[in-house]
């Protein structure tokens, strides 16, 4: 957030520009649902201007972004006048902002020892009226004061209860709460648009436009014209407040949800009631770790006091209660601008395009590529060099481009297509019919060479200590190294005398070796000639042959001499081995290139079968295992790999097969499905002690 200006004429300058920026981008989100920034560069907007505002009480105005609700009122639909105001919430980003919120509570109301914690779901707000238990009328939340009246919309959505289960209901009932589309279904929505885009572009005709968060698309599926459209949106609801609730009242708010969920109006499970700030604190954090194990998208929690009468004394501001505040969580999408779409070459050849992106920070680190998966997905999403676009970064995945900002594209930018030939060999880029992956044809294409080499030395296959992507890159480059095979005639002096050289991707340069680096390093080279024959395969890369495979076929096949003289046929009566693998093992063995490598490798000591020390490193067969949270010894792949080759089954899915559950940092859904079930728990250190591993 940019600093306060010091002088008055410099701040109200930057108000009036802040001013404008945010009313205009009020209006994309509520009215036209389609905005041009996240959410979190929207906050940094408003809390720049209340800071202007705070510094110089004389430029505050009364219709200040900062003192009203953010929505607007279209023409679209009639009017609906709220029983009482619909206020936004302020904003807290840190423990203490919260803390500093409940101070001022504090020294209104004295001590208070009881909060409501909520979920804060990204969805649109609503307010629904019923009158003597029956649903007479819905409305957005608009200005505060008037909303919009989508009641036909709503009775679509099945949650919403069109007569309560109350017996005696107060005979006018304004309920508040949030409309949005749970992430599953969100999903399904965009894949069946995806599917139906495949038919229109081989068609000729334009792709629809897939939905670029649930919120966006809840809020363009409610305030559709014709309900049927909406009814065919997986909706629902969740109930979280009041507006009016004639002839009856509640001690606190906690109270009150109960009684909503007994009507039969829809409240989430997740909330809770705490005593202390410690436990609201906790409450926070929780779901901080577990956000994205929930079934709707929330960008946060909502604290709320408890009792009724302290809400009373209270009160609220001309915005927002005194008595509640949302805890915003990190942002997880951004917006910035598309400098380039370039390809990666890996060791297969698959040929994958990434977006290279003004650097942003996004969920807690700054982002300056994002994976685009494939041709089809830009085509589908639209997407193209000179955009501003909408970058997200949910748990530990790769960064993404979830689409485009159409609102913001300058002129008629070009349609990107895959390159005719690759960009590090020149070889030729083709596509395979049926097959989304474009691959280069180069058989010494250098990126391959680097990325098959880094395959090989991982922790999940040959784990070579100290052979990481850039010193592969450095050793390649240098023409130390042209296959794995060449990773074992490389000695000191060379490692010594290798330069530091650029490397791609950010301009960095390779780290060099001094005596002692160097010497770890050709001990590490050393020490993996013992390997099991399992993890020989894995390295080799075979296509279709990962850990669990190359376990399976060293068990059965025992040297790599009698998988080289194995037909399809005979490798096809292998369990686990179908028709796909046997065909791709022989192929393998047929390129004289391959052959070449292998003769390599057993030449300078690599063990090339399995026997008794093999029989007893298979300690996990039959074991079964399931992976959640980051792991910082290894990549999740290659836990997956040294586990297979240890003779394990890695599974997707927790359930009362699972043998072990291994919970790295911010595990999900997951660790507490294991704990429901009773399914042991290992770390990273009890996973390093089982696989054997230091």
């Amino acid at each position: 957030m940019a600093g306060v200006p010091d002088t008055i004429g410099e701040a109200a300058r930057r108000a009036d520009e802040l001013r404008a920026e945010i009313s205009y981008h009020n209006y994309r989100y509520h009215v036209l649902d389609d905005p041009e920034i996240a959410d979190a560069e929207f906050d940094e907007r408003m809390r720049e201007l209340a800071a202007i505002e705070r510094a110089y009480p004389q430029l505050l105005t009364s219709d200040s972004p900062t003192q009203r609700v953010g929505g607007v009122v279209t023409e679209a639909f009639a009017e609906v006048h709220h029983h009482r105001r619909m206020l936004s919430l302020d904003n807290a980003f840190s423990r203490e902002e919260l803390e500093a919120w409940l101070v001022r509570a504090e020294k209104i109301v004295g001590p208070v020892s009881g909060f409501v914690c909520e979920l804060k779901i990204d969805g649109l707000a609503v307010a629904l009226t019923y009158e003597n238990g029956r649903f007479i009328r819905g409305a957005t939340r608009g200005d505060g004061e008037v909303g919009e009246d989508i009641t036909p919309n709503l009775r679509t959505i099945k949650a919403i209860p069109l007569r309560l289960k109350a017996s005696d209901p107060p005979a006018v009932l304004e309920v508040r709460g949030e409309v949005f589309l749970p992430v599953a279904d969100f999903e399904a929505m965009n894949q069946r648009i995806r599917v139906d885009n495949e038919r229109l572009l081989a068609e000729g005709k334009p792709p629809k436009p897939v939905f670029a968060n649930p919120r966006n698309a809840a809020a363009g599926s409610l305030r559709q014209k014709d309900p049927k459209v909406t009814a065919g949106r997986p909706l629902t609801m969740l109930c979280h407040g009041l507006g009016a609730a004639e002839g009856r009242s509640f001690a606190s708010h906690s109270e009150m949800l109960e009684w909503l969920g007994a009507a039969g109006l829809p409240v989430a499970s997740e909330t809770k009631r705490v005593g202390a700030f410690e436990e609201v604190w906790a409450f926070v954090e929780r779901w901080g770790e577990h956000r994205h194990d929930t079934s709707c998208e929330i960008d946060g929690v909502v604290v709320k006091i408890d009792s009724a009468s302290l809400q009373q004394d209270l009160g609220a501001t001309s915005k927002a209660p005194r008595w509640a505040i949302a805890y915003k969580y990190p942002p997880e999408e951004r917006t910035t601008r598309l400098l380039g779409i370039e390809v990666n070459v890996g060791r297969t050849g698959a040929v994958t395009p990434f977006a290279v992106l003004e650097p942003v920070r996004v969920g807690g680190s700054t982002v300056g590529l994002a994976t685009l998966h494939n041709e089809d997905e830009i085509r589908r999403k639209d997407v193209r060099a000179g955009d501003w676009v909408i970058v997200r970064k949910a748990g530990d995945v790769i960064p993404e481009v979830v689409g485009p900002v159409l609102s913001k594209r300058e002129g008629d930018l070009p349609i990107w297509k895959m390159p005719a030939r690759c960009p590090v060999c020149d070889s030729e880029i083709v596509r395979a019919e049926g097959e989304v992956v474009s691959r280069c044809t180069g058989m010494d294409c250098p990126s391959q060479r680097v990325e098959r080499i880094f395959y090989f030395a991982s922790r999940g296959a040959m784990d070579i200590e100290g052979l990481g992507y850039q010193r592969v890159q450095a050793l390649v480059g240098a023409g130390l190294i042209e296959d794995v095979g060449d990773i074992y005639s490389v000695n000191v002096d060379q490692l010594l005398g290798l330069p530091r050289v650029e490397i791609a991707l950010g301009g960095k340069r390779s780290p060099g070796f001094q005596r002692k680096s160097a010497e770890n390093f050709i001990r590490s080279v050393e020490q993996s000639k013992r390997r099991s024959l399992a993890r020989l395969l894995t390295g080799l890369g075979i296509r279709h042959v990962g850990g669990h495979v190359s376990s399976v076929l060293a068990r059965q096949v025992r040297s790599i001499s009698a998988l080289q003289a194995a037909s399809v046929e005979q490798l096809e009566a292998i369990p686990e081995v179908g028709p796909t693998i046997a065909a791709s093992v022989v192929e393998f063995f047929r390129q004289s290139r391959n052959c070449k490598i292998l003769e390599k490798l057993e030449g300078a000591g690599v063990r090339m079968e399995e026997d008794a020390r093999e029989e007893s490193a298979q300690s996990l067969a039959g074991k079964s295992f399931v992976l959640t949270g980051a792991l910082e010894s290894f990549t999740r792949e290659q836990a997956q790999a040294a586990l297979e080759a240890r003779g394990a089954r890695v599974s997707s899915g927790v359930s009362k097969k699972t043998d072990y559950v291994v919970a790295g940092k911010d595990p999900g859904s997951k660790y507490e499905r294991a704990r429901d079930l009773g399914v042991p728990i290992l770390d990273e250190a009890a996973l390093m002690d089982l696989l054997g591993e230091k």
